[in-house]
């Protein structure tokens, strides 16, 4: 898929509200061959996903040996927005908490009492993480409004014709 699609579709008012969530479900080939869809808390920097995890995460060695992701963002109502991404996975190893961890957490509704008790959770059960960075290679955008998923678009568009 060309950039400038790419760019044109997420710069879609509904695809920014749905990069702007702070949970996707990750998709991706487990170790021993089978599907794997996760939920993971996201935080978009304008170009690229970025999703953190503890070091041990299950899911690092199967993306280290097939780094090849898709990510679904979308709604609880009806009719649903949905944001298909496919990707590679980048694998960045950090100390301390990624900045991109504390931000996606960030937008839960907690007291600033609140907050700062789970701050030190987090800095007190993680020395390190790792990022895990998608820059979307191909995207989808569905609201059931002006665009759907492909197949009941060309459908529709085998009855037009």
């Amino acid at each position: 898929m060309e950039q400038s699609t790419i760019d044109e579709i997420l710069n879609h008012p509904y695809s920014k509200e749905l990069l702007a969530r702070d949970l996707a479900r990750l998709a991706f080939v487990a170790l021993d061959g089978t599907p794997r869809s996760i939920p993971i808390g996201i935080y978009w920097n304008g170009t690229e996903i970025v999703m953190c995890t503890a070091k041990n995460a299950r899911k690092l060695p199967a993306l280290r040996r097939n780094p090849a992701v898709a990510l679904t963002i979308d709604t609880e109502s009806h009719p649903p927005k949905v944001l298909l991404i496919r990707g590679t996975a980048e694998l960045d190893e950090v100390d301390g908490i990624p900045d991109e961890y504390m931000r996606w957490n960030g937008t839960y509704e907690m007291t600033p009492e609140q907050r700062a008790e789970w701050e030190v959770g987090v800095r007190a059960l993680y020395d390190g993480m790792v990022r895990v960075v998608v820059k979307p290679t191909w995207v989808k955008l569905i609201d059931f409004e002006t665009t759907l998923p492909t197949a009941i678009e060309e459908l529709m568009r085998r009855q037009q014709a």
